[in-house]
């Protein structure tokens, strides 16, 4: 359900209602628009009678809200939600650049590839230091160390970072050194999780799971909403179907799709989404064209010897090349990459 205020209401007559609903049982989260004030009412409305919050001054009308999830949906907030990290905006008309290697390996490794992406006009700095691997004798990432030296990396280069957080006693590291935490594939419904990124305020990459419906991506993403941290980030990454060629089937419907029934950026990731490093240049492109508020982009100084994923990193003379070709494309449909 949603409350919707006239147009010029008082901070008091907003405070009546949400004192109204707090005194029922309901929790609420108000978002301010340019010209109104929306104020979503999270919990079973089903036997709220719309009247008693109708009569209540500066109220405009009382909907109910079909969706599932309601905080991510496009009848609680119509306009596009544009998530700013130090200068950096996340859902505007530009599209950003997120660039780096599956895992921190190095110091030098990784203020090299840094470098690169600074250069080549990524913004953000991606690398793994927790890393989920399938096979428990495979590289695990440094750890606590990953983080501290890709900061140092990024502050380096004035680049924002994102790295992965696989379990709840990761968080208060990730605040520390991480801008932008990121939820993996094999987390998406690790409710647990989810619910304590929801009371921090840092903005959270939600990757699609493995196997996961779009309406399950975006229930997830409300475990973090209705937590009160409003800064989530979708992230198309490929989906597990029969196909074998591909490492993922990468799903570029999905970006218009999830851009039409929420209010909240969708980023995509074509690394993982296909898996192998000469497709990713055509599924970035794919990608853009559809409508994906970013990229994010496996990069490697030396991907042939990379300890994760050198398979699906592009070299950095690729990543040079593909960047001016996505400029072109955001042009054509009115955006685009700085």
């Amino acid at each position: 359900m949603i409350v919707v205020m006239k147009e010029g209401a008082t901070d008091a007559q907003i405070k009546t209602v949400t004192s109204k609903l707090n005194d029922l049982g309901y929790d609420v989260h108000p978002d301010r628009g340019v010209n109104q004030i929306i104020i979503g009412v999270v919990g079973d409305t089903r036997s709220l009678d719309p009247r008693i919050l109708e009569i209540l001054d500066g109220v405009t009308e009382v909907l109910r809200v079909t969706e599932p999830y309601k905080l991510a949906s496009r009848s609680f907030k119509p306009s596009d939600t544009v998530i700013e990290i130090q200068g950096v905006r996340i859902g505007g008309p530009e599209v950003v650049i997120i660039a780096g290697p599956c895992s921190v390996e190095s110091e030098s490794q990784i203020h090299e590839i840094a470098a690169t992406v600074r250069k080549t006009g990524g913004k953000i700095l991606r690398g793994g230091a927790f890393k989920p691997r399938t096979s428990p004798y495979s590289f695990q990432g440094l750890g606590v160390e990953g983080l501290k030296i890709m900061n140092d990396a990024a502050k380096a280069n004035h680049l924002v970072t994102v790295s992965e957080v696989m379990e709840i006693s990761q968080i208060e590291f990730m605040e520390q050194y991480v801008d932008i935490i990121q939820v993996g594939a094999r987390n998406m419904q690790n409710y647990s999780l989810l619910k304590e990124l929801g009371h921090i305020q840092k903005p959270v990459v939600l990757k699609r799971g493995l196997s996961a419906r779009i309406e399950e991506m975006l229930m997830a993403a409300e475990y973090v909403l209705s937590g009160g941290n409003s800064q989530v980030i979708f992230c198309e990454r490929g989906i597990r179907t029969f196909e074998t060629y591909t490492r993922n089937t990468m799903d570029i419907s999905a970006i218009p799709v999830v851009k039409k029934r929420s209010h909240l950026p969708i980023i995509a990731d074509p690394s993982h989404g296909i898996g192998i490093r000469d497709k990713i240049i055509p599924m970035a492109r794919a990608a853009i064209a559809a409508g994906a508020d970013g990229l994010m982009i496996e990069v490697h100084n030396e991907p042939d010897k990379a300890l994760s994923d050198g398979a699906q990193s592009l070299y950095p003379e690729q990543l040079a090349q593909l960047v001016p070709e996505l400029r072109a494309i955001a042009a054509v449909i009115g955006r685009t990459i700085e």
